[in-house]
């Protein structure tokens, strides 16, 4: 075990930092003996989002993910979800990883392996504008995008989610994780929800994970 990961258990240890348009700035640290990726206000990889993760991922089920062979992770970051799936969740199907901002693909790589796993396509795009274009569909789509801290507001419009009811397969699932701070926060989600529950055969809202997230559970209807 290096130094600096023994010591990231009495004090964070700065390994990489860079400035980013979209997500002001980056860091790569060392915390608690792993190495995790935040922006400047909040966790983007591994470190406390992968929690919020595996909790989200436990709810639609290990035997329902590991049956399914395609997945759409929108929001990449530093590829932990990717990673939980693949190692937690015995996901062996085809993911595809669409990011916008660059400079995270190349943290994602350099410092998270990301570019070493196998059945693993990373595409450098607006969520928005490749769902609205893609052809594909998929098993599970997971919705994580933060700008720093600030989640788009294209995420919450009906046409989105419109679109990704069109791109997710019948008896597929999707999770969309949010933070909700504020009470603006809150009314935004129920409408979220609302539209949701219009759309969908089954949507299961979690609330205050690891403090400020709510994670929606979204399944499609399943063809008997």
């Amino acid at each position: 075990m290096n130094l600096k990961r023994i010591l990231s258990y009495f004090i964070p240890i700065k390994v990489y930092e860079i400035d980013s348009e979209i997500n002001k700035s980056l860091e790569v640290t060392w915390n608690n003996g792993q190495l995790v990726l935040d922006s400047k206000n909040t966790n983007f990889s591994y470190g406390s989002l992968q929690r919020v993760m595996r909790i989200a991922l436990a709810n639609i089920g290990s035997d329902v993910i590991k049956n399914y062979n395609s997945a759409l992770i929108l929001g990449v970051a530093g590829g932990s979800v990717i990673k939980t799936l693949k190692e937690e969740f015995d996901f062996n199907g085809k993911i595809t990883g669409v990011e916008l901002d660059k400079k995270t693909i190349e943290i994602a790589n350099a410092y998270f392996g990301l570019n070493k796993l196998t059945d693993v396509e990373i595409i450098n795009d607006d969520a928005q504008n490749f769902v609205t274009k893609t052809k594909a569909k998929y098993n599970l789509i997971i919705i994580d995008i933060f700008q720093d801290n600030i989640m788009p507001d294209f995420l919450f419009e009906k046409a989105f989610i419109a679109k990704l009811k069109l791109i997710l397969t019948n008896g597929g699932s999707i999770l969309f994780n949010t933070i909700a701070e504020l009470s603006i926060d809150y009314e935004r989600n129920k409408k979220l929800e609302l539209d949701l529950n219009n759309q969908f055969a089954f949507v299961k809202k979690i609330t205050k994970v690891e403090g400020n997230n709510e994670i929606f559970i979204i399944k499609n209807e399943i063809i008997l």
